[in-house]
């Protein structure tokens, strides 16, 4: 029968056709009036509608298959097509007050994220955070006035690169964890508790006040620990321990090289005034983001724990329910269903081509050939 939206016709007479009870299946059934022909109609689209429903609840919420109410088997198979729909974001052109760029990683790949403070402006997925992958996301978007990363070197470069005139605020969380891997949180000289605690106070500023004290208290304690930083050990034969990260033909190196280097973090973070953008640009009554958290701690987090309830899927199908879990916080999202296109359901697999040539007798195989005496049995074989 032909499948129509409004009314059916019989694929013999033309006729229309009236509905004539529902058979054992409880399907209605349509019989033509003209020649008497009799069958159910078929609408595939509807029964992909309802497939790729199910698809995205699955693939967007906590039900398992189970409890979608779908054996397992039927499910996977029935939604095997609904993985090639892909959303996709349409540029907008509008700048930005503020973007949080960062990248996680799922099943070896990344996927870097741009977020406004409410909504997704744009993703892209790659094996690691570099160069490439980051400017390929970043020239699809204008530049905002502030971007908040978490100290990614790549993406430094990029910005810089890209966006010369925007303005660079660090990320506080991050800064914090880089220190605490850099001075544990039990140093154990006087320096690293000191400078500990100028770390546990940064992340205490609230006023522009506050800011330029904590900056003034580190230059002091710069200036204070100047000899400390400068300390070095010498290569004096085989009785001098040499460190992990010294080269066999160093003669000397830096004694509290940890020490240093959360100096030159600090150092070089009000150097290039990447610390208190947050204040500074901030008009009155406006908070500026200082850490890429409402990123990482939601829709990030969120990654993570969707895949966690679908572990198992492949890399490809991982990036497809990234995709989705994504597109929900993007600023107005269109129906799911829009997406999908008559050939995602209704392409059928190609045949099989084979090619006479390879037809012949097989040489190696794991199957019983009759010809070679391998058969089943038959008799008693004590007889």
């Amino acid at each position: 029968m032909a499948t129509i939206a409004n009314q059916p016709r019989c694929d013999v007479c033309g006729n229309k056709l009236v509905k004539n009870g529902k058979n054992s299946a409880g399907r209605t059934r349509w019989r033509c009036k003209n020649c008497g022909a009799s069958n159910t109609v078929s609408r595939p689209d509807i029964t992909a509608k309802k497939q790729f429903t199910d698809f995205y609840r699955w693939a967007t919420g906590k039900l398992s298959i189970t409890e979608l109410g779908t054996p397992r088997r039927t499910f996977h198979r029935t939604t095997a097509w609904c993985w090639q729909v892909q959303p996709h974001l349409e540029p907008t052109g509008e700048q930005h007050r503020y973007l949080m760029l960062d990248g996680t990683y799922f099943n070896g790949y990344c996927a870097l994220t741009a977020f406004n403070g409410r909504h997704i402006i744009d993703w892209q997925f790659c094996d690691r955070e570099k160069v490439a992958s980051w400017t390929l996301m970043l020239q699809r978007m204008p530049p905002p006035q502030v971007a908040v990363i978490d100290g990614n070197g790549a993406l430094e470069s990029v910005i810089t690169a890209l966006w010369p005139e925007v303005k660079i605020q660090r990320c506080f969380f991050h800064i914090r964890q880089t220190m605490i891997k850099h001075l544990s949180l039990n140093p154990r000289t006087v320096p690293g508790q000191q400078l500990l605690t100028l770390t546990r106070a940064l992340m205490k500023v609230e006023t522009k006040e506050e800011a330029d004290h904590w900056a003034e208290q580190f230059y002091q304690w710069r200036s204070m620990h100047a000899v400390t930083l400068k300390e070095r050990t010498y290569a004096k034969g085989k009785s001098v321990a040499r460190p992990s990260y010294v080269r066999p033909d160093q003669t000397w190196w830096y004694t509290h090289i940890n020490l240093r280097r959360g100096e030159k973090l600090f150092h070089g973070l009000l150097k290039k005034e990447q610390l208190f953008q947050w204040l500074d640009l901030a008009s009155v009554g406006e908070v500026l983001p200082r850490t890429t958290s409402p990123l990482e701690g939601g829709i990030n987090a969120g990654i993570k724990d969707q895949l966690r309830l679908h572990r198992g899927l492949t890399p490809q199908h991982s990036i497809a329910l990234v995709r989705w879990h994504l597109y929900q916080y993007v600023e107005n999202p269109k129906d799911p269903w829009s997406f999908v296109q008559q050939q995602h359901w209704a392409e059928k697999p190609k045949p099989k081509i084979i090619n006479d040539d390879s037809i012949g007798p097989v040489l190696y195989d794991k199957h019983f050939s009759w010809h070679d005496g391998n058969g089943v049995q038959k008799g008693w074989g004590g007889r």
